[in-house]
C-alpha cells in the first residue's frame, strides 16, 4: 500500500471555531524495547520515574512510567527486535518519525542535579546546551533512544501568543501557515489524513 499525497488541503476555518482540546500534558509516548527488564532499570532505577502500571498488549509486555501527574513514558517490548542509536536533531536517511523525547524540568538547579545523576550512574549526558527560550541537556537510553531533558528560561506555554516575539519566534523564513497564523490568528486549509493498513479512498476527481 502506498502512502497516500497529503498534500492537498481543505478548508479549515469552522473547525478553528470549535473550543479548543482540553490537553493536559502527555498521557503516553509510546516506543519500543527488546529489553523491558534493562528499560525499567534505567527509567525507574536511573531517571526516577516510577513504574506505575504494567499490561500485556497481545504478546507483548507494556510497561509505563510516570513523568508527571497524568502524564507517561511507555514502552512495548519486541523481543528479539533490534535497536539503533541516533542522537538526537540529526538526520538520517532511512524513513524516521520519531526524533528524540524531552522531559521538562522546572528550573536551572534541577537540571544541573539530573546532569550530576546521570553521571553518576554512568549515563553519558552532554554539557548544557543553551537554545535561547530553553537550556537543555542530552543523553541516550539503553535502548539507544535520545532523551533530552530541559527547562524553560522563557517559557512558551500558558501566555498569550505573540508573534512579534523574536526569542520564541526566531525563524527567518517560516512556513506559510505561521504567516497565517500571524495575520489571520488561523490557518487557512488543513491536510486529510488516513489510517495506516485501512484501503485508501479513491483519488479525488
Amino acid at each position: 500500500m502506498s502512502v497516500r499525497d497529503v498534500s492537498t488541503r481543505t478548508a479549515a476555518p469552522a473547525i478553528q471555531d470549535m473550543p479548543r482540546p482540553a490537553w493536559q500534558g502527555i498521557n503516553h509516548l509510546a516506543l519500543v524495547t527488546p529489553d523491558m527488564d534493562a528499560t525499567v532499570r534505567f527509567y525507574h532505577g536511573v531517571l526516577g520515574m516510577r513504574l506505575v502500571a504494567t499490561l500485556m498488549a497481545g504478546p507483548m509486555r507494556h510497561y509505563f512510567f510516570e513523568i508527571a501527574p497524568g502524564n507517561t513514558v511507555a514502552f512495548f517490548e519486541w523481543t528479539g527486535g533490534g535497536t539503533y542509536c541516533k542522537p538526537a536533531g540529526w538526520r538520517v536517511e532511512q524513513p524516521l518519525q520519531f526524533d528524540h523525547l524531552s522531559f521538562n524540568l522546572p528550573d536551572h538547579d534541577s537540571l544541573v542535579a539530573l546532569q550530576a545523576r546521570l553521571q553518576e550512574a554512568e549515563v553519558e549526558v552532554t554539557e548544557e546546551i543553551d537554545h535561547g527560550f530553553i537550556h537543555s541537556i542530552y543523553f541516550t537510553d539503553p535502548n539507544g533512544i535520545a532523551l533530552e531533558a530541559s527547562w524553560w528560561v522563557v517559557d512558551a506555554t500558558g501566555r498569550p501568543t505573540d508573534y512579534g516575539d523574536e526569542l520564541l519566534f526566531s525563524d527567518p523564513s517560516p512556513v506559510p501557515a505561521v504567516a497565517e497564523l500571524k495575520t489571520a490568528g488561523r490557518v487557512s486549509s488543513t491536510p486529510p489524513t488516513y489510517l495506516a493498513g485501512d484501503e485508501l479512498p479513491p483519488d479525488p476527481v
